[in-house]
């Protein structure tokens, strides 16, 4: 049984861009940016609280130049197809925006033994001119009705550049079966201080609904969440499934002194009990880049359902 859960307060120190997900054997998985960007690491524990205190294993290291060689970002693991992946993104040493998304694939049932081979970047379809070609990052993979389908965020635009989110179905663990389409562009004013920014995307399926969260804004106290809506049974490959919320679903709170919540996951507890695991900070001021700043922690939420949908609050208990 999970030893009591602390809320509101950080969880696992310095591990940006957090990602739990539990295997169907029980065990509980951690994965998440660490402060050098230059490492994918995996935490295992037998409950969620558990993975605070385990031993972190390095199961890949960044290449010493070329791609994937700067900027490891966001990774996250998922079981599918019968075997396990890892998706991420990466720069390059000698153009460190040159980011894009790779993916790691273990055919052993142990991902913390088993050997990860690279499989490069993610592979879109024949037909699609667009996928991959520009800064692209943090990859999440979701099931339903027997499909898999990959979201990931991406810059356009010339001038300004603009991170919108897409989708696409899969057609295994690392090739796009489909033409990318765009769910959501960054075009309320909360989405849009410091940075035009739709990134992080994270799925939960409850009540016959498929409700995706994103981050919105800079990685700064702006950095908020936002979330879209479609049903089960709807073309999720067909934008006006979705819907889209006016207002951050959650945002800093200066008098919980957390600043800049989102780029978070979904798992439950060992009670069945649904929680959100994010990153946020515990100080307004940052001292330079943000980016390099390494005091984003990770984080636990207990979710409140109100007529079938989530609500985030700061103040929810379980």
């Amino acid at each position: 049984m999970d030893k009591k859960m602390t809320f509101g307060q950080p969880w696992i120190m310095q591990r940006a861009d957090p990602y739990v997900y539990r295997h169907s054997d029980g065990h509980y998985y951690f994965t998440a940016s660490v402060p050098d960007y230059d490492r994918i690491v995996l935490r295992r524990a037998d409950t969620l609280t558990g993975l605070a205190d385990a031993e972190e294993k390095t199961v890949w290291h960044c290449h010493e130049k070329g791609p994937q060689s700067k900027h490891i970002w966001a990774p996250e693991l998922h079981f599918i197809f019968g075997k396990w992946y890892i998706y991420y993104a990466g720069g390059e040493k000698d153009d460190p925006w040159k980011i894009r998304p790779y993916v790691l694939e273990c055919s052993e049932s142990d991902p913390m033994k088993g050997e990860w081979k690279e499989l490069g970047m993610i592979r879109a379809h024949s037909d699609d001119e667009f996928s991959f070609h520009a800064f692209s990052l943090d990859a999440t993979v979701f099931e339903n009705r027997g499909s898999y389908y990959y979201v990931w965020a991406e810059k356009v635009g010339v001038g300004k550049q603009i991170s919108n989110l897409y989708i696409a179905r899969m057609k295994d663990g690392h090739t796009l079966d489909t033409v990318q389409v765009m769910l959501t562009t960054p075009d309320y004013d909360w989405e849009r201080r410091g940075f035009w920014v739709n990134e992080g995307p994270a799925v939960i399926k409850r009540n016959g609904k498929i409700f995706l969260t994103y981050s919105a804004s800079d990685t700064g106290a702006n950095y908020c969440m936002g979330m879209l809506s479609a049903d089960e049974d709807s073309d999720l490959l067909d934008p006006l499934s979705w819907k889209k919320e006016r207002y951050p679903v959650l945002k800093t709170d200066s008098k919980k002194g957390i600043y800049g919540p989102g780029h978070n996951s979904f798992t439950v507890d060992g009670n069945g009990n649904d929680i959100l695991v994010f990153h946020a900070r515990d100080k307004a001021e940052i001292e330079g880049d943000p980016l390099y700043e390494p005091n984003r922690h990770a984080m636990l939420m207990p979710i409140r359902w109100t007529a079938g949908r989530p609500v985030f609050s700061f103040d929810n208990k379980i």
